[in-house]
C-alpha cells in the first residue's frame, strides 16, 4: 500500500501528518527547508510559527476558534498538546515558546515509526502518487503555486499578515506602564496581567505615528507588495487612512519563555478605551519620553507580511 503524501511541515501538515500515522496508515512528509528557505522562517525545524499568537483565543466557552481548540484535544491533536506543553503568559490566548514547540512537533513526528520526512522541494505532484495532502500554506514555492493554480482553475494564491514592532522590555517605563490582560483573562498559559500596556497623551500617540510614517523601514519582499485588506492592519497604515485611534499602545511577549524582547501592537478598541481607568496611579500624567521611545526604536519592523503568489 502506497504512503499517503503530504506537502507542507507547518501546522496543518504536521497535524495531518500525526492523525494518520496514528491510524495505522503510513505517511510520507515533504517539506523543502532547508535545501529551499522561505522568507519568513528561519529555521528548519518542522512547525516553526512566524507568530507566538498563532493560535489566538483558548477560550472555549466564547470563542470559536477556543472551542476549535478543545475539540482538537479531545482528538488527541499533536499540535495543540505541544502547544499546550510549550505556552506563554499571554491573556486569554494561547502563544507559545516557537523553539520550543516546533522541537516538539519535529521530535515527535521524526519518532513515529510510520512517518517518513523527506527533506526535498516538490514542485508538481506525481502522477503515481495515490493519496496527496498540499498543505503548503501562504509560503508555497512558485512552483508548486503554479501546480495547484492549474489544478484548481485560480489564477492567484494570496495571504496577508501584519508583523508588530519588537522592543525590548528594559526600554519600558514600568513606573507608567502597567500589566494588564485583555477583558483581565487568565488564559491557559497566564494570569490575567500577561500584556505590557503603555499609556501615551494625544501629543505622544500622535508624535509616535509620525515617526512611524517618516521612518526608513526595511524594504519588501518582492512577494510583500499586496495591497493592505481591512483586516490585520499595521497601525501606520492605520493613521494613513486617518481612521481615529486610542491613545494606548500594548506589547506581548514575543514567543519564547526566556524571552526580553516584546511585539507592540495597537489593542483592541474595548482594552484601550479603558486605558485611563484600568491602569494605576499615576496613569494621568504623561509617561516618560523613554516609554515612547520604546515604540519609535524600530519602526523599521513595521512592515507588512503578506504573499500573492501569481500563477501561470
Amino acid at each position: 500500500m502506497q504512503p499517503i503524501h503530504i506537502i507542507g511541515g507547518g501546522l496543518a501538515g504536521c497535524e495531518a501528518t500525526w492523525q494518520i500515522a496514528r491510524r495505522g496508515v503510513r505517511v510520507r512528509l515533504h517539506e523543502m527547508r532547508p535545501l529551499r528557505m522561505t522568507g519568513a522562517h528561519r529555521t528548519a525545524g518542522l512547525a516553526e510559527l512566524v507568530c507566538s499568537n498563532s493560535f489566538r483565543s483558548d477560550d472555549h466557552e466564547t470563542n470559536a476558534v477556543g472551542l476549535l481548540h478543545a475539540e482538537l484535544r479531545r482528538l488527541d491533536s499533536l499540535i495543540l498538546r505541544a502547544g499546550d506543553a510549550h505556552q506563554v503568559p499571554a491573556g486569554g490566548a494561547l502563544a507559545v515558546d516557537r523553539e520550543g514547540f516546533s522541537a516538539a512537533v519535529t521530535a515527535a513526528l521524526q519518532d513515529h515509526p510510520l512517518v517518513d520526512i523527506r527533506r526535498e522541494e516538490i514542485t508538481h505532484i506525481p502522477a503515481e502518487w495515490d493519496s496527496v495532502i498540499v498543505a503548503t500554506g501562504p509560503l508555497t514555492s512558485p512552483a508548486l503555486a503554479a501546480t495547484v493554480c492549474a489544478l484548481t482553475g485560480e489564477d492567484a494564491l494570496a495571504f496577508f499578515d501584519a508583523i508588530a514592532p519588537i522592543v525590548y522590555r528594559d526600554t519600558i517605563d514600568m513606573s507608567v506602564a502597567w500589566f494588564q490582560s485583555r477583558y483581565d483573562k487568565s488564559g491557559p498559559g497566564g494570569a490575567g496581567a500577561d500584556y505590557i500596556n503603555c499609556p501615551l497623551t494625544r501629543d505622544e500617540y500622535e508624535a509616535f505615528i509620525d515617526a512611524l510614517l517618516g521612518a526608513d523601514k526595511t524594504s519588501f519582499h518582492e512577494w510583500e507588495g499586496t495591497p493592505y485588506f481591512d483586516g490585520c492592519l499595521p497601525i501606520e497604515v492605520m493613521a494613513e487612512r486617518g481612521r481615529p485611534m486610542p491613545w494606548c499602545s500594548c506589547a506581548r511577549t514575543t514567543g519564547s519563555a526566556r524571552s526580553t524582547t516584546w511585539s507592540a501592537f495597537r489593542p483592541s478598541s474595548s482594552t484601550a478605551s479603558r486605558c485611563a481607568s484600568s491602569a494605576p496611579s499615576p496613569v494621568s500624567r504623561a509617561p516618560s519620553s523613554r516609554a515612547l521611545a520604546a515604540f519609535t526604536a524600530t519602526p523599521s519592523s513595521t512592515r507588512p507580511s503578506c504573499s500573492t503568489q501569481a500563477c501561470g
